[in-house]
């Protein structure tokens, strides 16, 4: 059975049994992801790995899922990088708890893409690595017929950006499914604060900003040197090459206009020609010494294609970043910074506030939380007796779908209290993205806003690239 028949029968023809199946694995803690696959092939979910270069291809397979097929078919260049990914799952094939059973059978010949087109040996395509190659890749898969799940950021340039496009229109006339892992919509304090959101008694409605004074702020701080699944990340030379890894502002920054959307604008089907204008932006360099980059690399020299960014022996990297921006006329600010190592029992950080006409609701994950992201609601008015009440009910209501949460006063309002069962962590997320996807692949469709959120989200990164750039200039 060749790849666009089988996604053809996944999309249209899976069994009633199957489809239960998935309404109740998506519905799911995933505390309970590690089932063993099935053996019925012919129903099966088959993925193929192309050209694995980053950590979150072998994080979508840190868990076993009873639609998708055990095997795995890799296609990549030979290299430290794809023995790094198969190292990852051999080892969550052989832990000790829920061990997972991955049978890799892999392609590293210098024709690997072509290899994967022709054969076609499953329907899923997972894209995480070189972002460089990576637009066209999704370009050669969606021409083949291919699903692509695809690791953000899916373009990292005004150039890309207008591929995707064509890719996305392509997907849509084969009615096969492009989309990206977008793992930040299942962390809990994300979610319930999208929650609160709609709550007109505590939240009232988002307030318009300005340039100044934005409407809604999102930021974050990540670190080069850092542990992936218990094991010391080893990153490849070229993560810090902008041309091949995309600077700050059009990578991580993926994941806060993902949110921005999703949680401000829900369902809302957005036009990136008239919705979203960029007002500025900037960027600068993280400043890397040889002993720092050999600690994250495990190479004793810069190769050849970083020495333009190379002075008296300091590699700089433009991983960080700040956009200024507006989307349906509401201001929103989102920053990303990368330093080199977090301080002893830190780790990566987000802020995010947004601000409505009756409270705040902001999200700190700083030294005085522990690192560990919270949910606070701050109201506008001082002397909110009403508006506690308000927050109250709404909490209420929430407990209903989330039962456990409850509130706790803070120095300016609440702090929402979330029972340790909701927090999976980071690496857990990945495996609810899966299954996402595996339904909408079950339903032949996505929901009708994603595609046009997808174009807006790479619109608004590739934009502010543009202006950092230019202001520069």
């Amino acid at each position: 059975m060749n790849g666009a028949v089988s996604c053809i029968l996944l999309q249209r023809k899976l069994p009633f049994l199957i489809i239960s199946i998935l309404v109740i694995i998506v519905s799911t803690d995933c505390k309970n992801n590690n089932v063993k696959a099935t053996t019925d092939t012919s129903t099966l979910v088959h993925l193929i790995t192309l050209a694995p270069g980053h950590f979150h291809a072998a994080l979508l397979q840190k868990s076993m899922y009873r639609e998708v097929d055990s095997t795995v078919y890799v296609f990549a260049p030979e290299g430290q990088e794809v023995q790094a990914h198969l190292a990852l799952i051999n080892e969550y094939n052989n832990r000790k708890e829920n061990p997972t059973a991955w049978k890799e059978k892999v392609y590293t010949g210098k024709d690997y893409l072509e290899q994967m087109i022709q054969t076609k040996p499953g329907n899923i395509v997972v894209i995480a690595g070189n972002n460089q190659m990576k637009t066209e890749y999704i370009n050669r898969c969606i021409d083949a017929g291919l699903n692509v799940l695809a690791d953000k950021p899916m373009a990292i340039s005004t150039t890309d950006f207008d591929q995707l496009k064509n890719a996305f229109a392509a997907a849509d006339k084969k009615k096969i499914l492009l989309y990206d892992i977008m793992t930040e919509r299942y962390e809990i304090t994300n979610i319930l604060q999208k929650a609160f959101a709609q709550l007109p008694d505590v939240f009232g409605h988002l307030q318009k900003g300005t340039l100044k004074d934005p409407a809604i702020t999102s930021a974050s701080i990540h670190y080069f040197f850092k542990d992936v699944s218990g094991v010391r990340l080893i990153r490849p030379s070229w993560y810090f090459d902008v041309n091949q890894e995309g600077e700050g502002i059009v990578d991580v920054t993926t994941h806060l206009v993902d949110l921005i959307q999703w949680q401000c604008f829900p369902d809302v089907v957005l036009d990136y020609k008239k919705d979203i204008k960029m007002l500025s932006a900037k960027h600068w360099p993280t400043v890397l010494t040889p002993s720092q980059f050999y600690e994250v690399t495990k190479k004793d020299t810069y190769p050849d294609f970083l020495q333009k960014v190379v002075k008296d022996s300091l590699l700089s990297v433009y991983a960080n970043g700040e956009m200024n921006y507006t989307i349906k006329d509401i201001h929103a600010t989102i920053s990303v910074v990368w330093n080199f190592k977090a301080a002893d029992g830190g780790g990566d950080t987000y802020y995010s506030v947004l601000k409505g006409t009756k409270a705040n609701l902001i999200i700190r994950q700083g030294k005085e939380q522990q690192y560990k992201p919270s949910l606070y609601i701050e109201p506008v008015d001082k002397s909110p007796k009403p508006w506690n009440e308000a927050v109250q009910a709404g909490l209420r209501e929430l407990s209903k779908r989330y039962p456990g949460i409850h509130l706790q006063q803070s120095n300016n309002g609440w702090e929402v209290i979330i029972p340790g069962n909701y927090k999976t962590g980071h690496e857990q997320h990945f495996s609810r993205v899966v299954k996402n996807y595996i339904q909408c692949l079950n339903e032949g469709n996505m929901p009708h806003w994603e595609v046009a959120g997808m174009l807006a989200k790479y619109y608004t990164t590739t934009q502010a690239l543009e202006k950092a750039i230019n202001n520069k200039q």
